[in-house]
Formats: C-alpha cells, structure tokens, sequence
C-alpha cells in the first residue's frame, strides 16, 4: 500500500528482510536504546525519496525514516542541542558530523531500495566494490542543494549500527592540532575531521576502517610530498586495486584542500600521542 503526502511516496510498511539487528543509539557514550528496523518503523513513517547517490554517481531511490522524528522520539529535543552526531558502521567506517548540517538539511535513514532489489550498491569511489548497506544508511535531500552535491560521499555512511550524540573534543580529545600551528593546518583539520576522520586514525582517535596515520610514524615522515599529494587525490595513481577513495572532484579548491590536510598531517606529527587501548 502506498499514499503520498508532500511529493513523498509513504509506505504502509517497511520491506525489508535481511537486516533486523538492534541499532545502538547513545548519549555521550551511554546506551539511550537499542531499536530494530521494526521498532524504527513504528516511530516513524517511511517515504521513498530519490538522491543523488554519490557513491555510484547516479540517482536512485531508496526508502527511507526521516531523521529528525526519530532523534526527537528516542533523545528528545536535546539532540538538537548536541555539538556532533558520530555514526559507526560495521566496517569500521566512523564518520563524525555537526548537528548543525542536521538542522540545515534534511537527513534520512536508507533501509532497502524502492525497487526491492537487494539492499546493496556498487561503490565507484572504492574500486566498483559491492558493498551491503543495511542495517541503516544515512543519506541527505541533496538534489536540490549544491552544497550537499559538493561534499560527494562525505557523511553518507553505510551499514550503520551505532549513532551517539557527543562533544567532538571530549570525543576525539587526540585530533586537536598544536596551538602553534599555522593557519592552514588549522583549515587542514576541518577538512580532516570531514573528509579523513571516518577511515583513519590520529593517534588513535578516529574511524577503524583505515591506518592509523601519525603514530609512532607519521605518514609524512615516510611518502615523499608529491605521493603524498597524489594519494590524497587520486590514490590509484599510486596503489593497483586500492579501495581508498580519492578526495571528492566535486570539492571546492580541491587542490588548496589536499595542501592544507598535509598542512595539518605534517603539524600533527609534532604532536604524537600513544593511542589508548581498547577497553
């Protein structure tokens, strides 16, 4: 059964089948709820909305739970007043997003294809990889926002199974560059933390899906400038059959953003620290 409502198809029930594990929701580290795609469901409808999907840059529809009623149900208003939203995903994957661009944009939880085929895609950006995407993947109302468009992939992690409201610095206290450090390191984090900070680690602080990139040696200590540049921009130029992504071609000034993220790299590997072991 389908109705529509605001040029949004509503599903009378959600189709899905091969992912019903429990999603963890958190609050600076302790558990709020653990709720199922059925429990999702009766929280809030489900539409069928089209995006641009960056990772397979073409569109396609998925159907989906609007974010913001479901953070509203399980965390209350509160969430809105949370500094960053950090997302785990069973690869790994980490990514650590702004409440802000929640309040901006419109986000939604991805639980299958409006086609019913298997929840999956084929991942341009990771070498045609053919990757799961359930239990939930958050996708963005990008069609009608450039700035969405212009971030590419970044922010769109699959296979979620964790979403914590957190304070960035309490949360990756690690990260932070030196107080001295020059002003284009200091941009070089920003773009770090949103573009970087999903896969990799700095000392320690950071997603599981990638190395860790400052400690005990530093990547720039190792990769001569230039690979260096053509590893953040196009790292099959350097690696056959890597799955790392090359920096969004969308990007602004792409090129003074690779330069500044070295910046940052370079400022950070003064600023080494022993990661903490996993409880």
């Amino acid at each position: 059964m389908f109705a529509v409502l605001g040029g949004n198809t509503f599903l009378s029930a959600p189709a899905f089948s091969q992912h019903n594990s429990g999603i963890e929701f958190k609050d600076h580290g302790q558990t709020v709820k653990t709720l199922s795609l059925t429990d999702l469901g009766t929280i809030a409808a489900a539409v069928s909305l089209k995006v641009f999907e960056a990772h397979e840059k073409k569109e396609r529809t998925y159907q989906v739970y609007p974010v913001r009623p479901l953070f509203e149900h399980i965390f209350g208003k509160k969430w809105e007043q949370a500094e960053e939203i950090v997302f785990t995903s069973a690869d790994g994957y980490q990514p650590s997003i702004p409440v802000a661009r929640f309040l901006a944009h419109d986000a939604y939880f991805a639980f299958a294809h409006a086609d019913d085929t298997p929840f999956t895609l084929v991942n341009v950006l990771q070498n045609d990889e053919l990757v799961q995407l359930g239990p939930l993947y958050l996708v963005w109302d990008n069609l009608q926002s450039k700035a969405l468009l212009d971030d590419g992939a970044s922010g769109m992690p699959y296979q979620v199974i964790s979403v914590e409201l957190t304070a960035f610095a309490s949360r990756f206290p690690n990260l932070s560059p030196p107080a001295q450090a020059s002003p284009q390191a200091q941009y070089g984090f920003l773009h770090f933390r949103k573009h970087c900070l999903a896969c990799h680690t700095i000392n320690g602080d950071g997603g599981g899906k990638a190395p860790e990139l400052n400690y005990p040696t530093s990547v720039v200590e190792y990769l001569k400038p230039e690979y260096l540049t053509r590893w953040i921009e196009n790292p099959a130029s350097v690696r056959y059959n890597t799955v790392m992504p090359p920096l969004a071609k969308e990007i602004p000034n792409r090129a003074q953003v690779v330069e500044e993220i070295i910046a940052y790299l370079k400022a950070m590997s003064t600023a080494k620290r022993m990661p903490k072991k996993a409880p």
